[in-house]
């Protein structure tokens, strides 16, 4: 007598991830949002080239006299964003890598002439923004003082000292792709996930399962199994293309890609929480999109995907540090292009792992079976 073989739900869950992987690459919309939007936008940054058209970064030297005119005209010009809040080393640090763009330093002369002396350091990795602080913002300004009166030239009102320090080319590349990466796993997560669970809760389907002994975890396995996969693959299409066609720096190569690829699973099952929350919040399938808009405009716009977080509005900056894809696309730049670990960006994942608590808390107390 033939003894039956048990129940398997790893067979299951691997059989229901199966499904909904083919069901997920059959799916337009998933394609279109998951890959060939980030694409688009890759592609046309990428034959843009150049430094892009961010704020400038000037990293304030210590000793530097605030007081003074020439500061003071500085930070009302509107295109320096000073940063007074790091040590020299740190900001040196930050120049090389192209994390700043440049750093300044304003000294008072005491009874001699010129009044004040100023020090100026610039980077390869970030040549483009240099030249746009010096000839739209620092020269400019030192002109104004030094405009002659009565066409008589005033005794000069500042020295100025310039040296470029080496570092990587910070290419506009290096600032997109991680930022179009993260739109990717942002929308395959909330989308994606809210969609498949609110048909399959409509279509009655799960309840179907119920009447099988697959078990529930099984069913939520699968389909995060299914949806990790794909987009991983769609990441790994991002990254080649961005590295092989535009230079997208990976300071590491192979071990980058991987360290890219273990943000890219925490970021998923992140953004897969505010899918399940959308899909018991949603009543049917025309109310997901705006409930998911709410989730992911938001964040894609203000969470530094094609700007600088320092070039918006102060009061906007503390909402744009408060979210999750903000510190996704944190980590996949010091990654990619300063060759971080995965503990040098333990800040970043920590947050996102705050965050993967409090979504999943809300989801469970949100998400319907039938």
């Amino acid at each position: 007598m033939n003894q039956q073989k048990s129940y398997s739900n790893f067979d299951a869950t691997m059989a229901i991830a199966k499904a909904s992987f083919r069901s997920i690459i059959r799916s337009p919309s998933a394609v279109v949002f998951s890959l060939a939007f980030p694409l688009i936008f890759i592609l046309v940054f990428g034959f843009i080239g150049g430094g892009g058209g961010f704020k400038v970064d000037v990293g304030v030297m210590n000793g530097t006299d605030t007081t003074s005119d020439i500061y003071r005209a500085i930070e009302k010009s509107g295109g320096a964003n000073l940063i007074v809040t790091q040590t020299d080393a740190e900001m040196l640090s930050d120049l090389q890598k192209g994390r700043t763009d440049v750093m300044i330093k304003i000294q008072k002369n005491t009874n001699t002439i010129p009044a004040y002396k100023i020090d100026v350091k610039y980077t390869e990795a970030s040549a483009e923004k240099g030249k746009l602080f010096r000839s739209l913002v620092l020269m400019p300004i030192l002109a104004a003082f030094n405009k002659p009166k009565d066409f008589v030239a005033p005794a000069p009102y500042a020295s100025l000292s310039e040296a470029t320090v080496t570092g990587r080319v910070y290419k506009t590349i290096d600032f997109i792709l991680p930022g179009q990466l993260g739109f990717s796993l942002l929308s395959s997560g909330v989308f994606g996930t809210a969609f498949v669970f609110l048909s399959l809760r409509v279509s009655l389907v799960i309840k179907r399962f119920f009447a099988t002994p697959v078990k529930r975890y099984s069913i939520i396995l699968g389909e995060m199994i299914a949806r990790i996969v794909f987009s991983l693959i769609g990441a790994l299409i991002i990254i080649a293309i961005g590295h092989f066609a535009f230079g997208f720096t990976l300071i590491h190569g192979f071990i980058t890609v991987l360290n890219m690829m273990v943000l890219s699973v925490i970021g998923l099952i992140v953004f897969m929480g505010f899918g399940f929350v959308v899909s018991g919040v949603a009543k049917n399938e025309s109310s997901v999109p705006p409930i998911a808009n709410i989730i992911t405009l938001p964040q894609f716009l203000l969470s530094g995907t094609f700007f600088s977080i320092t070039a918006f509005p102060k009061w906007l900056q503390p909402i744009s540090n408060a979210l999750p894809l903000t510190y996704l696309n944190k980590a996949m730049r010091s990654v990619a292009f300063e060759g971080s670990t995965l503990w040098d960006v333990r800040t970043e994942v920590l947050i996102l792992f705050i965050w993967m608590v409090i979504v999943y808390a809300v989801a469970i107390k949100t998400f319907k079976w039938e």
